[in-house]
This record gives C-alpha cells, sequence and structure tokens, in this order.
C-alpha cells in the first residue's frame, strides 16, 4: 500500500513546479552516474581481458621453477610425470639467463629464453610474429626472435642483418667474473621478431634451449623452468597442488596468476577506485533527491495528518516516502542502464570510439559487460537511495500535522 501511495505522489501534479523540476533532475543525476558506471566499467573489463589475453599468450597457465637458485635438475622420468598429472595437456622445458646482444655500435641487455620444440603448443608467443618466422635455429646455428623493442634497440632487420649479431651470456665457470673469460660469446641471426606488450618486446629474445644450455654449460637435466598448458576443463589450482606434491619442496609450483599477481593486484585495485570516483556522481544525485522529498512532504502535509488521524503510525509514513525514493531511483538506474547496455553494444558492432595515437595493438575502446558490474551499480544505487530518502522519510513521520489549512 505504501508502494501505491508512493507512485500516485510521483505521477501526480505538484502544486509548485519546482518539486517536479528537482525531482526529475534527481532522476537524470542517477541515470548519468548509472550509466556512467557501467559504461567505465564495461571498458575497464574489456582492457583488462585484452592484457590479460596478451600476458597469456606469454605466460603459460602453469610454471614449475626452483625455489632457489637459478636452476632446477629434472629427469626424464620426472618430466614424464609432470606430463602424465591429470589436466596437463603439454609440457615444454626452459633454460633462461641475462645477456648482452651486440650489433656493431649498438648493443641491449636481453633476457634470452632457449625453448625446445614444445613451446608453441604451451604458449602463444608465435600468433604475434610481426616479421619474420618463429625459427629457432639450432645448437651451432642459433636463430633469434626478437621483442620489437630489441629489434629497434639493436638497429637489425630479420633476414636482412648483412653480419651475425653477437651474444654474450655469463660464464659460470670463470674463477675471475671481472676478467675477460668472465663472459661466453658466440654469433646469432635473427630470423623474426614478435610484437606482444612492452614488457616483453623490451626484454626478451626467443632461441632454441640446447644453445643456451650450450652457452651456459648446464647438464642435459638442468633447465631455468618448465612451462605447463592445461585441458580447457582442467582446475589451475588442483592441477597446481598436485604438481607441488609431486614435485616437493625444492621447487615453486605458479599459476598464471601468481606468475602475475602485481598486474592483477594493481588492476582490480584502478577498477575499484574508478568505482569509488564515478559513484560520486550518484552521490551528488542524493542531494537532489533529498531536496525533492523534502520538498514533497511540506507539500503532502494535509494528506499525513489525514492517514494518521487514519491510523497510520510513524513507520507507515515513513515507509511511504522511503518507497518514493525508491521510485525516483529506479526510474533513474533504469534509464541509465538502459542507455549504457545501448551504447556498449552500439560499441562492440560499430567501434564507434576510436583510440587516439595509433600505438596500440587495437585501434578502439574494448567493451565488455560483466554481470556482476550491474548487480554492484544497482546495489549501490539502492545503498544511496535508502540513505538519502531516510531523512526527508524520518522527518516526515516524526512531525505533528494538523488538518487545519
Amino acid at each position: 500500500m505504501t508502494i501505491l501511495f508512493a507512485w500516485r505522489y510521483f505521477k501526480g501534479k505538484k502544486t509548485t513546479n519546482a518539486i517536479n523540476l528537482i525531482a526529475w533532475i534527481s532522476i537524470l543525476a542517477i541515470a548519468v552516474g548509472a550509466a556512467a558506471l557501467i559504461l567505465v566499467l564495461s571498458v575497464f573489463n574489456g582492457f583488462e581481458d585484452l592484457v590479460k589475453g596478451l600476458y597469456a599468450d606469454f605466460y603459460t597457465d602453469i610454471r614449475i621453477a626452483p625455489a632457489k637458485g637459478k636452476f632446477l635438475t629434472l629427469s626424464t622420468a620426472q618430466l614424464q610425470r609432470i606430463k602424465r598429472t591429470d589436466g596437463v595437456r603439454q609440457i615444454s622445458t626452459i633454460a633462461e639467463e641475462k645477456a648482452v646482444l651486440v650489433n656493431d655500435e649498438f648493443q641491449s641487455i636481453i633476457y634470452l629464453k632457449g625453448v625446445d620444440d614444445q613451446y608453441t603448443q604451451v604458449s602463444g608467443l608465435s600468433k604475434h610474429m610481426f616479421k619474420g618466422k618463429f625459427d629457432r635455429g639450432t645448437t651451432d646455428r642459433p636463430l633469434l626472435i626478437l621483442g620489437a623493442g630489441i629489434e629497434n634497440a639493436v638497429g637489425v632487420e630479420p633476414g636482412m642483418n648483412v653480419t651475425p649479431l653477437t651474444v654474450y651470456l655469463p660464464n659460470f665457470k670463470a674463477k675471475n667474473f671481472s676478467g675477460l673469460d668472465a663472459l661466453n660469446s658466440y654469433n646469432a641471426n635473427v630470423s623474426g621478431s614478435f610484437i606482444l606488450q612492452q614488457d616483453f618486446d623490451n626484454k626478451y629474445a626467443i632461441t632454441n634451449i640446447d644453445f643456451v644450455k650450450y652457452m651456459l654449460d648446464l647438464r642435459p637435466d638442468q633447465f631455468s623452468a618448465v612451462e605447463v598448458a592445461l585441458d580447457s576443463t582442467a582446475e589451475a589450482d588442483v592441477v597446481k597442488e598436485s604438481l607441488q606434491k609431486l614435485m616437493g619442496s625444492t621447487v615453486k609450483v605458479e599459476s598464471r596468476y601468481q606468475q602475475n599477481q602485481s598486474l592483477y593486484t594493481v588492476m582490480q585495485v584502478e577498477k575499484w577506485v574508478i568505482y569509488g570516483i564515478l559513484s560520486l556522481i550518484l552521490v551528488v544525485a542524493a542531494f537532489n533527491m533529498i531536496g525533492a522529498l523534502t520538498m514533497l512532504v511540506l507539500e503532502k502535509q494535509k494528506d499525513i495528518a489525514v492517514l494518521k488521524a487514519m491510523g497510520a503510525d510513524n513507520g507507515y509514513i515513513q515507509r511511504i516516502f522511503l518507497n518514493e525514493g525508491f521510485v525516483l531511483a529506479a526510474f533513474g538506474g533504469t534509464a541509465g542502464m538502459i542507455l549504457a547496455i545501448l551504447l556498449c553494444v552500439l560499441q562492440m558492432k560499430y567501434k564507434l570510439l576510436k583510440l587516439s595515437g595509433g600505438s596500440f595493438i587495437i585501434d578502439y575502446y574494448p567493451v565488455k559487460m560483466v554481470f556482476s558490474d550491474f548487480v554492484l551499480v544497482i546495489g549501490t544505487i539502492v545503498f544511496i537511495s535508502t540513505l538519502a530518502a531516510w531523512i526527508p522519510s524520518k522527518k516526515a513521520s516524526l512531525q505533528q500535522y494538523s488538518l487545519k489549512s
């Protein structure tokens, strides 16, 4: 019954036009706030998915690395046990070390990552080739796949360099690390370059694992890490626990989230900060709602007096004006979310809003609508509108009104 009163007060004529004006301003403010929250959170979700996808093409589902030191020792039998673990689709062994890449007067410090033949089955890096081809070469004739940033830093063009580049890696058998024997060097040509993400493009060069192990004087059973790809139906946390039990405490088994924990944490913090800032629009709308309801209470003094004379208690009166606030919030929130959905669909279909600069991997704002965002926005609107309507509704219930004009 209180909702019926609230609805009649909302659509009924007021003696003062200012009440209608302020009410519609509050509805508009709520609609703008709701639409802004949905739109910005959806764009953020789109960028988040894009960045995670780029990182997922480099970081595998699970990575097994030494808990201490740079290298771990794994026998063929141990590698087979890892591969036979439930949920594991494929594994790839890695040998990685910091190196110096020199091309005449140009040089760059890089991470040289040696990978085996199965690497393309556990990583999506080969899908991001910018020039040339994904060819790692052999131990005697190594080839390098450079990140685009490294390619620019050393001034080389895949397949077109006249002289090979020189790779310098640390010599772990050197007695004096400040002497000439502190580094091992070898010549290598470039087969291709990739563009994935700046963190990788400016840091990594890929080659074959046998070459890196030869340069570092590693034994056949020594590796920097084992990267694991899972079946599509496998649960990463379950497989991770199984592998950790299998390998023991001498190694650390990390999921993709743990390999990029700082990245995911920062993205979540950014999302909550954006949500908090945009919620201020709804707070502004709440002040308009307080004004509209306060003026409505003053106008409906006689109605309140009649209702109290008929036996309505303070709680009943308060619920009427609380519901009036919910009606305003429902109109504004619904209109805002419908507008946001429409704009998101148009952006997804027609890419109307473009990114400036042209240096990013895509040229438009990505959008992804998530159901939980709608729930969050609805909850926020309900919470703020409840607080806004509470003050005038409480005032309406406690004041004494007379039927006399």
